[in-house]
């Protein structure tokens, strides 16, 4: 009964270890996004700095909340010109408006409910969630690996910056599709 105890005592301190706050590391994660262009192919782009840190609960595989900030002055779709003219007011309108935020509100089954802030508005968003699980690294610290995607329209956010087709369509779609994969540092 002795060695019961103490083993189950030893399973519920390991558990308790990847109970807490999380710190993203950002040179592990990518918060990503692609539009379609010309209504033929996606730009893929990507935020160089970002921050955030989350709860997550081991145990019940949960998480209790997130919360990230990007640096829109970041933006990185390996074009400068491109870049340059997606700060400008016709889209992210980076000195008025220079980080877009996350906060979580609450997840149910793989979906991730938050509040998107970006160029001063605020909407509620609902994104696919994947959980992929805690490790301990070879340094000892505990991690934590997530997955969020899904879409917003870009409209909603003020970004109405567009060009019609001589053929039809325009030349950047409404909908952009997000892809943020985040991996997490237990706080010590």
């Amino acid at each position: 009964m002795k060695f019961l105890k103490l083993g189950l005592a030893s399973v519920i301190a390991s558990t308790a270890l990847f109970a807490g706050t999380y710190n993203v590391d950002a040179s592990h994660s990518n918060v990503g996004f692609k539009v379609k262009h010309m209504m033929i192919s996606n730009v893929v782009g990507k935020f160089d700095t970002f921050n955030g840190s989350f709860e997550y609960d081991e145990k019940t595989k949960t998480l209790k909340s997130l919360v990230g900030e990007i640096d829109v002055n970041s933006i990185n779709t390996e074009n400068a010109k491109r870049d340059a003219h997606l700060k400008e007011s016709d889209f992210f309108a980076a000195k008025e408006f220079n980080n877009i935020k996350f906060v979580l509100s609450k997840v149910e089954d793989d979906k991730a409910y938050g509040k998107l802030t970006l160029r001063g508005v605020t909407k509620e968003v609902v994104l696919d969630l994947e959980n992929n699980g805690t490790v301990k690294d070879p340094w000892g610290n505990t991690r934590v690996g997530l997955a969020l995607s899904g879409k917003i329209n870009r409209i909603d956010y003020g970004l109405k910056y567009n060009t019609v087709l001589e053929a039809g369509g325009v030349a950047v779609n409404e909908i952009v599709k997000l892809d943020i994969q985040l991996e997490g540092i237990l706080a010590k």
